[in-house]
């Protein structure tokens, strides 16, 4: 079961746990917060926890784990080499996807990192439906360059398409005639496009790209971080599949490609990752990354404790009442917020709520970073804490030009078990009276701007008194407390 039905009452999404550990939240008046934006160099990413209402920055390492999760770190066999808390985590992917090998890092990034170290050379493609910023990152700065080829109605903020992560594959055929598939470093497919509004990409699309890559002889990649909600959405939205179960939906996704690698903050709820391969010899030509970047081969730079906890966590994400969760709640929101007639991506995918800053904050220009400002203003009006994904996010031109983002968005990340619906009453009731407002709202400009994912640790100012302005009118709404 992974909705409740109700009787004498609207239908919401209802929480399938019960809560055994409560952390308390203290919200700063807005001068505050003002203050703490300042300090912060309007870069979210820069703000202490401790000054943060509500953290829907991401969903990447801050889920709740599960009582069988916290139980199982008690085993963990903290063994240099050879750890049988490894072998019980490769044992169990093993089971669920169908691969052989594994080789563990402590996060997602650091998979990537290995995979481009091992496959991309000056010159060489590598075709995504859609790039994130460190799988973008790691593959050019070894000289190669990026294809997205997602559907032009990926790019349409407000539709009712199901699968808007669905890859083009006229536009990949055009590619691999023009690449060659010499040229072409693998093929990246992440399920649950990230920066486009955590859509979700069908069992169907995935079939046929990779049906494609393996008659001119291109490696496949999957990128599972995001797979639990693309499995949800499979489940409930592809006709065929409404009669699998997850773990049938998973293997068979598992079955079409060569290579899946994940990012565990997300995928099984704990903190660490691996690449999981199909082929030995593949295997075997990677081998030797692990201990040069992350560890041992039998921790790859993860704590076993976690490793332990993923494990368990592995198994609970096949389970449709756990990985419905997520989804429900986000749908709720997106669905309540476009109610309001604040522009929000539509339909609700996976990872979060995403607001079309582009829309909202038209008035401001791209090169002052709308997105980046709106994600401010939001802080400013009710200390949630968002992440903007759009121009900010990318990196300049060789000639230090921006390079424009297809979309302006901010993502109200929805980590797993930790927000309740009334919670989401309050981000919802913030973000109306924020769009109603937003005239306030002006743009940003750099102090300090690093040449690489400048959005983590880059600092900007506003570029004029908007945010004092726009406090003044909050405080007038709520009061000096609000």
């Amino acid at each position: 079961m992974s909705e409740i039905k109700f009787y004498k009452h609207e239908q919401i999404p209802m929480e399938m746990h019960k809560v055994k550990i409560v952390q308390q939240l203290h919200l700063l008046p807005a001068d505050e917060r003002l203050a703490k934006m300042k300090e912060a160099g309007f870069n979210t990413f820069q703000l202490h926890n401790g000054d943060i209402f509500m953290d829907m920055l991401t969903d990447s390492g801050v889920n709740a784990m599960s009582d069988n999760m916290q139980a199982a770190m008690m085993r963990a066999d903290d063994a240099y080499a050879g750890s049988e808390t490894f072998y019980r985590m490769q044992e169990k992917l093993e089971e669920i996807f169908g691969m052989k090998y594994c080789l563990p890092a402590h996060q997602g990034r650091a998979c990537e990192n290995i995979l481009a170290t091992r496959f991309v050379t000056p010159g060489k493609c590598v075709i995504m439906n859609y790039h994130f910023t460190t799988a973008k990152a790691h593959i050019t700065r070894l000289g190669g360059h990026v294809e997205e080829l997602v559907k032009d109605e990926g790019l349409i903020s407000k539709s009712d398409l199901p699968f808007k992560g669905n890859i083009d594959l006229k536009k990949v055929e055009e590619c691999i005639k023009k690449e060659t598939p010499e040229n072409i470093a693998f093929m990246r497919i992440e399920s649950g496009t990230n920066l486009i509004g955590g859509q979700p990409i069908s069992y169907e699309n995935m079939k046929e790209v990779t049906d494609l890559a393996k008659k001119h002889g291109i490696v496949t990649v999957l990128d599972a971080s995001l797979l639990q909600d693309n499995l949800y959405f499979i489940k409930v939205r592809e006709e065929s599949m409404k009669d699998k179960s997850i773990r049938e939906i998973t293997r068979m996704i598992a079955d079409l490609f060569d290579i899946i690698y994940f990012s565990a903050r997300k995928f099984g709820f704990a903190r660490g990752g691996a690449i999981l391969v199909r082929d030995e010899e593949m295997f075997h030509s990677m081998e030797d990354l692990v201990p040069m970047f992350e560890g041992f081969l039998t921790y790859g730079g993860m704590s076993v404790k976690e490793m332990e906890a993923m494990t368990v966590g592995f198994d609970e994400s096949m389970e449709m009442d756990v990985i419905s969760q997520g989804p429900q709640f986000i749908d709720y929101c997106v669905k309540a917020l476009d109610e309001y007639g604040v522009p929000v991506i539509t339909p609700g995918g996976g990872l979060g709520a995403h607001l079309d800053a582009m829309e909202i904050c038209k008035h401001i220009p791209q090169e002052e970073y709308p997105a980046g400002a709106l994600v401010c203003a939001l802080y400013l009006c009710g200390g949630i804490r968002g992440m903007e994904r759009g121009t900010l996010s990318e990196e300049r031109e060789p000639d230090g030009s921006e390079r424009f983002a297809s979309m302006e968005l901010v993502r109200l990340a929805f980590p797993r078990r930790v927000f309740t619906l009334s919670q989401t009453e309050y981000v919802i009731d913030r973000v109306k009276w924020l769009y109603d407002h937003r005239d306030l709202i002006g743009g940003l400009r750099f102090t300090h701007e690093p040449k690489t994912l400048r959005f983590f640790t880059g600092k900007l100012e506003a570029t004029s008194d908007w945010p004092e302005r726009l406090v003044k009118a909050y405080k007038e709404e709520f009061g000096e407390e609000g």
